[in-house]
C-alpha cells in the first residue's frame, strides 16, 4: 500500500459533506453510469470516505428498488455518514441544482421556444433524443438479453405496448409473473449480467471501512422501520390531501401528485424505462403536453445535471402552465415542485427504511428471476419509445407527409456515435444541435 493511503482519513463534518453534496449536484452529468463513476472517484478513490465494498454494497441494494439508483445512492451514503439528516442533505442536493436549473430552461422554451434560434437548435436535438433513446434499448439489452426466452420477453412486451396500448404497469406485473414461474422452472434462463459485483481492489483505509461496524443510527429497530414508514405515509398524505383540498381531486397538480406516485413505483431499469408511462400519461391521457414537447423535454434533461427522471420538473412546469388561467410561472413552478416531490419522496422512504436491513448483512444481494424478467421488459418498453419518438420525428405531419430525411440523417449519425465511438451524450447533443441550427439557417435564408 502506498504511503499516503496508510492512514485512515479524519471524520468528515456534517458541514463537509454538505458542501460535497451541492457540489456533486452540480456536476452530476452524464446519466446513472457517469453519476455512480463521478461518486466512485471522489468517495472511494480520492477522499476515502467509504471503501469500494461497502460502496458496491450500497449500490447493489439501490439498484434493485424502483426509482434513480444514483439519487438514491448518494442518500445512502449520506445516511450511512450522518443519519437521517446526512441523506435528506445528500439526496436532495443531488436534485435541487436540477431542479432550478430545468425550471428556468421550461420557463426559456415556453417563452422563446419559437424564437428561430431556439427552434433550429431543437431542431437538431430531437433526432438526437431519439438515437439516445434507442441506444438505452441497445445498451440494456446487450446487458441482459443471453437467451431465446428472455428475448421473446422483450418483444412481447414491445408487441403489448406498442400495438395493443397495454399499460406500463400491466406489462411489468406480467413480466414479473413469468420472472417468478421461469425462475423455479429454468433457473438458469433468468440470469443477468447487470450486478455490480466486488472487486479487491483497495484504495487505503477508509473512513467507512469494510470492517468498521455499523452506526447506531443504522442499525436495523423495527421501531425505526415503524417511524420511516409512518413517517412518509403522513407525508404524502399530507401534502396530496393539502393540494386536493385546495384545488380539489380533479385539479392539474392534484393529479400530477397521484399520477408521479405511481410512476416513483415503477421505474425499475431507470428513467427510460418510466418514459413510456409518463408519455402514456402526461401526453395522450391527461394532455399536459404534446409528443414535440416532451421529446423537447427530455432533450433539456439531457443536458442538465441531475437524475435523468429529471424531466418529469419539465412536464410538470409544461402542463401546470398550458393549463393555468393566470399566473402562468407561479403555475409552472409549482408544477415543477409537486412532480419533482412526489416522484422522489419513495426514493428517500425505500433508503430510511430499507438500509438498516442491507447493513446488517454487508453481503451483495443477487438479482432475483422476477427482476431479470423486469429488466428484458423494460427493453421492448424503451424501444416503443423509441419508436414513438421517431415517428414523431421523421415524420412531423404524420405518415400520410413525406419523411424528414434530415431529421433521419441526424438520429442516424448520432446513434453510429453513441454505438459504435462511444462518445458521450452531451457532445452529441451539441453537436445535432449545431447541425440543426445550421439547417434550419439555410430553410430560412433559401425560403428568403
Amino acid at each position: 500500500m502506498a504511503e499516503f493511503d496508510a492512514a485512515r482519513p479524519s471524520a468528515v463534518t456534517f458541514r463537509e459533506a454538505l458542501l460535497f453534496w451541492l457540489k456533486l449536484g452540480f456536476i452530476s452529468f452524464g446519466g446513472p453510469a457517469g453519476q455512480i463513476a463521478v461518486m466512485h472517484q471522489e468517495l472511494v478513490e480520492r477522499r476515502r470516505w467509504i471503501s469500494e465494498r461497502r460502496f458496491l454494497h450500497a449500490l447493489n441494494y439501490c439498484m434493485l428498488l424502483p426509482g434513480p439508483e444514483a439519487q438514491q445512492l448518494a442518500t445512502y451514503i449520506g445516511w450511512l455518514m450522518h443519519g437521517t439528516r446526512g441523506g435528506i442533505a445528500a439526496g436532495a442536493l443531488f436534485v435541487l441544482p436540477s431542479l432550478a436549473i430545468l425550471v428556468a430552461l421550461s420557463w426559456i422554451y415556453l417563452v422563446w421556444g419559437g424564437t428561430p434560434l431556439v427552434a433550429g437548435v431543437l431542431y437538431g436535438i430531437k433526432p438526437a433524443v431519439t438515437a439516445i433513446v434507442v441506444f438505452a434499448a441497445w445498451r440494456i439489452g446487450k446487458r441482459v438479453l443471453h437467451n431465446e426466452i428472455l428475448w421473446a420477453i422483450t418483444l412481447a412486451a414491445f408487441i403489448a405496448i406498442y400495438v395493443f396500448g397495454v399499460p406500463f404497469p400491466a406489462i411489468i406485473l406480467a413480466a414479473a409473473a413469468i420472472g417468478f414461474t421461469g425462475g423455479r422452472l429454468a433457473p438458469h434462463k433468468f440470469t443477468s449480467g447487470a450486478g455490480h459485483t466486488g472487486t479487491d481492489k483497495s484504495f487505503g483505509p477508509a473512513l467507512i471501512d469494510d470492517d468498521t461496524p455499523t452506526p447506531a443510527h443504522a442499525r436495523f429497530r423495527v421501531r425505526g422501520l415503524a417511524v420511516a414508514c409512518a413517517t412518509a405515509l403522513l407525508l404524502w398524505v399530507a401534502s396530496l390531501g393539502a393540494i386536493s383540498l385546495w384545488l380539489g381531486w380533479e385539479g392539474t397538480l392534484t393529479r400530477m401528485g397521484w399520477f408521479f406516485t405511481k410512476a416513483a413505483l415503477l421505474t425499475f431499469g431507470g428513467a427510460y424505462a418510466v418514459l413510456p408511462y409518463v408519455v402514456q400519461g402526461a401526453v395522450q391521457q391527461f394532455q399536459w403536453l404534446t409528443p414535440a414537447q416532451m421529446i423537447d423535454g427530455l432533450a433539456l434533461g439531457e443536458t442538465t445535471p441531475g437524475p435523468l427522471i429529471m424531466v418529469v420538473a419539465f412536464v410538470g412546469f409544461v402542463g401546470a402552465w398550458t393549463h393555468a388561467t393566470d399566473s402562468l410561472v407561479l403555475a409552472g413552478v409549482a408544477g415543477a415542485m409537486v412532480a419533482t416531490w412526489f416522484t422522489f419522496l419513495p426514493s428517500f422512504f425505500f433508503i430510511f427504511a430499507g438500509a438498516p436491513v442491507i447493513e446488517t448483512t454487508h453481503r451483495q444481494p443477487a438479482l432475483t428471476a422476477p427482476l431479470t424478467a423486469i429488466t428484458a421488459a423494460v427493453v421492448g418498453v424503451i424501444a416503443n419509445l423509441g419508436a414513438y419518438f421517431a415517428l414523431h420525428v421523421f415524420w412531423p405531419g404524420g405518415l400520410q407527409s413525406g419523411v424528414e430525411w434530415s431529421s433521419v440523417a441526424i438520429a442516424t449519425a448520432a446513434a453510429v456515435a453513441l454505438i459504435r465511438f462511444r462518445a458521450g451524450v452531451i457532445p452529441v447533443i451539441a453537436a445535432c444541435g449545431s447541425a440543426g441550427l445550421a439547417i434550419h439557417a439555410l430553410r430560412i435564408s433559401g425560403s428568403g
